[in-house]
């Protein structure tokens, strides 16, 4: 064997050697990231796909240049802080809190240092998140969805139709963080339109299906759905639902429509994730969470499926479907 080649060789042999070493280096500068949400994986699967879309477009991406550590409470609210200061102690870049407000309150629990990004339907100033949406302060921004704030707009939709005597109802987790503000805006906006109010309560399937029990007895004209984790991932059970019972129901998000509810009005859930993803990859870079302004919507959908109409025998008048974004047949 010539010098030159064992040279080659020892060259080739010392380089494959450094190449585990320069593997685990990169993988040991990769920021990590907490994912903390109130859910499930399995109901929020779609959701944190579009979130992973947001990070990359922002320039990460999972297992080569970010770890994300997933936290999930799967619906039991209580272990959230303890997932959140879990989080905190593995001393984490950025916590995540899409779509879950009270995984964010936990996370703001748990760290005052730590960036929270956060999405939610619920004013986060009135929640406590942030001082003002513009100049955020303190460790934590995010996305004002609004949806929750919707509740007068719903319903002046809702008495366009042909709907009896009864009262408008919303159907509403009781750990909701918007229950209370939610209970005094559906009696304001129901007493606008001269109708009565009344609050529903579900933190189960079968609670689900007592509620829409309990509208058989006593009909209601019409049901709104408040925005929760805990209802989006059970869309289909409370479209059925809907359906069996001849109760038309309204929606913030369009994900409901689209399995079967009869119409929806908000903001866009799927583009909500995205954003966090991007504000993620932002702090990741350097910015700070107290000069990033809380992002609000720059538009609204408005979604029937018109097929459901029929169903229900519910004649849908032209003056909506004149300013519909969108009918589903």
């Amino acid at each position: 064997m010539t010098v030159q080649r064992r040279e080659f060789i020892t060259l080739l042999g010392g380089a494959a050697a450094a190449w585990p070493r320069v593997a685990r280096a990169q993988q040991q500068t990769a920021p990590t990231i907490g994912f903390l949400h109130e859910g499930t994986p399995e109901g929020y699967a779609p959701q944190m796909g579009v979130f992973r879309q947001g990070l990359n477009e922002a320039g990460f991406f999972e297992g080569r240049n970010l770890k994300i550590e997933y936290r999930w409470a799967r619906f039991d609210n209580a272990r959230l802080p303890e997932l959140a200061a879990d989080l905190v102690s593995r001393k984490v870049a950025v916590i995540a809190t899409p779509g879950s407000p009270a995984a964010t309150l936990a996370a703001k629990e748990a760290t005052a240092t730590i960036p929270i990004v956060f999405s939610t339907s619920g004013d986060p100033v009135d929640l406590g998140i942030v001082a003002s949406l513009n100049r955020p302060g303190g460790n934590a921004t995010g996305l004002y969805d609004m949806n929750s704030s919707l509740l007068a707009k719903q319903l002046s939709l809702l008495s366009q139709l042909k709907l009896n005597a009864g009262p408008f109802a919303a159907l509403i987790h009781p750990m909701s963080v918007y229950r209370q503000r939610i209970d005094e805006e559906l009696t304001a906006a129901a007493a606008i339109l001269g109708r009565e109010s009344e609050m529903l309560y579900a933190a189960t399937n079968r609670e689900i299906d007592e509620a829409f029990g309990r509208l058989a007895s006593k009909p209601v004209a019409a049901l709104v759905v408040v925005p929760s984790s805990f209802f989006f991932v059970r869309r289909v059970q409370i479209a059925t639902l809907a359906i069996r019972h001849i109760v038309p129901v309204f929606h913030q998000n369009r994900e409901y429509a689209e399995v079967g509810g009869l119409m929806s009005y908000g903001s866009n859930v799927t583009e909500r994730n995205r954003e966090v993803g991007h504000y993620v990859g932002r702090i990741l870079k350097g910015e700070k969470p107290a000069d990033l302004p809380v992002m609000r919507p720059s538009k609204y959908e408005f979604v029937i499926n018109l097929q459901t109409a029929r169903t229900l025998g519910i004649e849908i008048p032209p003056t909506l479907l004149a300013i519909a974004d969108e009918l589903i047949e």
